[in-house]
């Protein structure tokens, strides 16, 4: 018996081992679960009483979940050598090697999802028994956060189920169902949770002085490894280009991830466990790891928490939403909410327009139908949910409203004061949100009756597809419309960010730098193709040309003419870009939704670009080199993040990354605008900065406050003191 292991030996002398790691509500591998583990594998040797064991797991809701990222997300702030990263893991893979080494048959009854270094533990365990439960799933996503698997993953399963079946979920991370797993040979048996352990049981009494295949003499790896296996040979080849091109060399951890496989499966497994833990090192004292593990799984889990809520604030669900607007966006947040069991009203000028709306709605639950994410029945039942009207007078008994009308203020002014009638006569009143991506939050809550009551909700589109929304705080907004805007978007099943109000707010302001920079690159007579392919080598989700036809150009110009009427900064008034934004809305291309803008849309076949753009911008004659291209991309949205947080539009780092990344398809592996800015280091990002603002101009310049930090090495991120789980 240990802290964190219970130990039960039945009168058939096997030992019924149960993690229940104290204080967490999944097992996760701890160093004192694995300093636990090792004790109990001593008592299992030295008891003589003991034929074998059974692992499982005391949590009901599943065996376990990995490690603490926590633990491994530090490693490159601290400045550890591969050596010392190792040593993170080094006591985990120890302990599983002394259970599969034990000398007594070892099985694991699999009560719920398996994930990481718990599948690993499963793997050297002799005898696998799952729950036929469709939330056990297994797998090993650690690709996902920028490492590999370095408890023997990369060694086991290409040892139990051969490298051809084992290279595509290691590379991928996914994870597998029990049926799956089953087919594979991932797991030996499938069963009622119920019967998982005494299955289990009956195995290590049919099984006394088992071994690992692997440890027996004469083991061959099914299907062969090495050069001497052709079929392997191919997949390790057409792999590694397949990685190469979607990767752009961005992401060292599924390179790594052959190499360990390759090299690790031509020796005896103790050496392939060591090759393992050398590049589970290597991947853990670097850069992207961090960045991964960071945003992608920490902050991420921690916006999905909703830890910026003020929690003094008890919550709130939102039962009816009305939504004004029943356009693109406007019929978006109603589907979604729909979804999520809120009644929504859905108003628009006309009934015809609104009942369009809840059309739009509908095709979108078809399409749900049709790939399988939703039943019809789940889709007719949603759809009842959606009441289109034309008359205000049915926002009554609303819990919450979002304008989402036409992204004018004079619009939206009149939205308001029609709403605002319906407000003044229901005394329990609601929370008014926004729907705008550039109109100052605090200037429309001027024109609502009670400005604390008021809030802005940025929605990205397509609204089904987005996972983030952005929240704008204006200078009135009470605690308390924050609290329930973060319960709505919550219950919209989205991660919330919280910014300040300031023109353009935080996503919008870098977007458009991002798609500025394109443009004035094309002005100067960089080759389109070039700005586009160096977009997409450098990892962005969609290129600076690409996306600008998405959003249209038409709309970007008269987003520049609203910047000149607010007086903005000359930084922030665009007119870098807006030669080209004006001459392609002269000549009427103004995106896909014209049929052609940078970009030549043809109805069945793939877009390219437009040949007529070498026309209107001349090419130079030398072409820039493409690292200096991909660095005013990521330069430019690095350094206008850095600006909103000097201005405090940015409180915390968190949100600016999660925002760069999930709502604007910023680079994955830099893991946000900031943390690009702590991976290049302070020093050398105002460096570059100034070599680019000297050849390309002074909005590369960095602020006097910049460089102020960069002098200090000020990181942008505190250390995390909480703990979160791998889920």
């Amino acid at each position: 018996m240990t802290k964190n292991i219970h130990l039960e030996i039945d009168s058939d002398g096997v030992a019924l081992i149960t993690l229940d790691v104290t204080d967490r509500s999944m097992n996760v591998f701890t160093p004192q679960l694995a300093e636990d583990l090792q004790a109990i594998v001593t008592e299992l040797k030295d008891r003589s009483e003991i034929v074998g064991a059974v692992i499982t797991s005391g949590k009901k809701n599943g065996f376990m979940a990995g490690a603490d990222l926590l633990d491994f997300v530090t490693a490159y702030d601290r400045d550890l050598t591969d050596q010392e990263a190792i040593g993170l893991v080094a006591p985990v893979a120890k302990a599983l090697r002394e259970v599969e080494r034990c000398g007594k048959p070892v099985a694991v009854a699999i009560n719920g999802l398996a994930l990481g270094g718990g599948l690993e533990l499963c793997l050297a365990c002799h005898y696998r028994v799952l729950a036929d439960d469709p939330k056990a799933v297994v797998g090993l996503p650690e690709v996902t956060v920028g490492l590999l698997p370095g408890g023997g993953g990369t060694q086991r399963l290409p040892r139990l189920i051969g490298i051809s079946n084992a290279l595509p979920l290691l590379i991928s991370g996914r994870h597998i169902s029990g049926a799956e797993a089953l087919e594979l040979g991932v797991v030996d048996r499938l069963l009622p949770v119920t019967e998982i352990v005494e299955a289990a049981k009956r195995w290590v009494l049919a099984n006394p002085g088992w071994q690992a295949p692997w440890d027996r003499k004469g083991f061959v790896v099914p299907g062969g490894a090495g050069a001497m296996a052709p079929q392997v040979m191919e997949n390790f080849s057409l792999g590694l280009a397949k990685i190469r091109r979607d990767t752009q060399d961005n992401y060292p951890a599924p390179t790594a991830i052959m190499s360990a496989v390759y090299e690790g499966t031509q020796v005896p497994i103790d050496r392939g466990l060591s090759i393992e833990q050398g590049y589970f090192g290597q991947l853990l004292a670097g850069p992207v790891a961090r960045n991964l593990m960071r945003t992608m799984f920490i902050n991420r889990n921690a916006a999905r928490k909703l830890t910026r809520r003020p929690h003094a604030i008890g919550k709130m669900p939102v039962r009816r939403l009305g939504v004004i607007g029943a356009g693109m966006m406007g019929a978006g947040i109603a589907q979604v909410a729909a979804a999520a069991g809120i009644d929504v009203v859905l108003i628009d000028r006309s009934l015809d327009a609104a009942e369009t709306g809840k059309a739009t709605v509908a095709a979108g639950y078809a399409r749900d139908v049709k790939v399988g994410r939703a039943t019809q029945e789940e889709a007719d039942s949603q759809l009842k949910r959606i009441h289109p009207t034309d008359a205000y007078g049915d926002l009554g008994g609303c819990d919450f409203v979002i304008e989402a009308v036409f992204e004018d203020r004079g619009v939206k002014a009149e939205a308001f004061q029609r709403t605002q009638e319906v407000f003044k006569s229901f005394p329990t009143g609601f929370v008014m949100a926004s729907n705008t991506s550039t109109l100052p939050v605090t200037g429309l809550a001027d024109l609502w009756c009670k400005p604390e009551d008021f809030i802005g909700l940025h929605f990205f589109s397509p609204v089904d597809r987005m996972p983030l929304v952005e929240i704008i705080l204006g200078k009135h907004t009470s605690q308390q419309a924050l609290a329930r805007a973060m319960d709505l978007v919550s219950q919209l099943r989205k991660l919330p960010i919280v910014v300040n109000d300031s023109p353009g707010f935080y996503t919008s302001r870098i977007f458009c730098a991002y798609i500025d920079e394109g443009m004035a690159m094309l002005a100067e007579g960089v080759n389109p193709a070039l700005i586009e392919n160096a977009a997409r080598q450098a990892g962005f989700a969609t290129s600076p040309l690409a996306v600008t036809d998405e959003v249209s150009l038409d709309l970007q110009q008269r987003v520049i003419k609203q910047a000149r009427t607010d007086e903005l900064p000359e930084r922030l008034l665009r007119l870098h870009a807006q030669p080209v934004v004006d001459t392609m809305v002269s000549i009427g291309r103004l995106g896909r939704k014209t049929g052609g803008g940078f970009y030549d849309f043809t109805p069945g076949q793939p877009k390219r670009l437009w040949d007529g753009l070498s026309e209107l911008f001349h090419a130079l004659t030398t072409q820039p080199d493409m690292t200096d291209v991909k660095h005013r991309l990521l330069y430019i949205q690095a350094l206008e993040s850095a600006r909103c947080v000097e201005e405090q539009v940015v409180v915390e780092a968190s949100d600016a990354d999660l925002g760069s990344i999930l709502a604007l398809g910023f680079p994955t592996w830099t893991g946000g605008t900031l943390s690009f800015i702590e991976t290049v280091g302070p020093a050398r990002f105002v460096s570059e900065c100034d070599r680019l603002a000297d050849k390309y101009g002074e909005r590369f310049r960095p602020s006097p406050w910049l460089r102020e930090r960069s002098l200090e090495a000020s990181a942008f991120y505190r250390v995390a003191k909480t703990s979160v789980e791998r889920q």
